[in-house]
């Protein structure tokens, strides 16, 4: 996905970020767009081993890191001038980590200067199937010629913050703002959840031409409703927030896992928006 956009004075904006040279044949080391994150976030761990989690039944299964999604087969369901749908086709290993009959989709829904994202699970199965999904957007950073990741603040309204430890565990981290420039060191690789508000904002400190990320539908998200903020190098042209459904581990640690019923669906939406 890249995004850019034609200002007044004309002169292109990039929102979200895409390399000149991606590698298309390993996208899951692509730095850009947004890859989606399913059926779970980050890493899982079963007894602290890391690529691996437990199905209700008790059975273990392999799990790559921020699940298969990233790298996996859509085809195209269905488009037109407002957005697309695509379907996930499961290849053998996945139905090897995921081991359901369901039906994942993906629904990008276009504005002028917004769009919505939509990830619906549907579940064909006779059992309850868990998921804990997300979004790894990657917005350019800085946007302006003349700023540094110094000059842009960062703005989520959470009460909780966590670091997520080599054996899998939630360590709370205590030394947090709401309010933080993208300079700060700390904010890499930290989850915050609790939110008290569903709207994630960032931009210039002068408050001009912020980007909005919206959190669901909901005006306060489900307690365990997770952003996450990373990036690769203090030099990179990009710089991630993400919102994901809950924390990492979900399968062994519960925070933000989610349950389809056999015959239901259930979806997770996230808006960017310029406005």
């Amino acid at each position: 996905m890249d995004w850019t956009i034609a200002m007044a004075v004309g002169q292109p904006r990039s929102v979200i970020h895409w390399p000149l040279n991606p590698e298309l044949k390993n996208p899951a080391k692509i730095r850009g767009g947004n890859p989606i994150l399913f059926p779970f976030v980050a890493r899982t761990f079963d007894k602290g081993e890391i690529g691996f989690w437990r199905t209700p039944d008790g059975e273990r299964h392999p799990m790559p890191m921020h699940g298969f999604a990233r790298d996996g087969r859509f085809t195209l369901a269905c488009a037109d001038d407002t957005g697309f749908t695509a379907m996930l086709e499961p290849s053998t290993a996945a139905r090897e980590a995921y081991p359901f009959d369901y039906q994942f989709s993906v629904t990008y829904v276009f504005s002028e200067l917004s769009f919505w994202v939509h990830l619906e699970l549907t579940n064909h199965s006779a059992m309850p199937i868990p998921w804990c999904a997300g979004h790894h957007f990657y917005f350019r950073l800085p946007w302006h010629a003349s700023l540094k990741r110094a000059d842009y603040l960062l703005r989520i309204p959470a009460r909780k913050a966590f670091r997520h430890t080599a054996d899998g565990r939630l360590e709370p981290e205590k030394n947090f703002s709401p309010e933080c420039t993208f300079a700060d060191p700390g904010i890499v690789d930290l989850l915050r959840c609790k939110l008290k508000s569903n709207l994630i904002t960032f931009g210039p400190k002068s408050e001009e031409e912020n980007i909005t990320i919206r959190h669901g539908a909901d005006p306060v998200p489900a307690p365990w409703a997770t952003v996450v903020t990373w990036t690769e190098k203090d030099d990179s042209p990009f710089y991630c927030v993400e919102p994901w459904m809950g924390l990492p581990n979900a399968p062994e640690l519960e925070k933000g896992l989610h349950w389809v019923a056999p015959g239901q669906s259930e979806k997770f939406s996230v808006e960017v928006s310029l406005m």
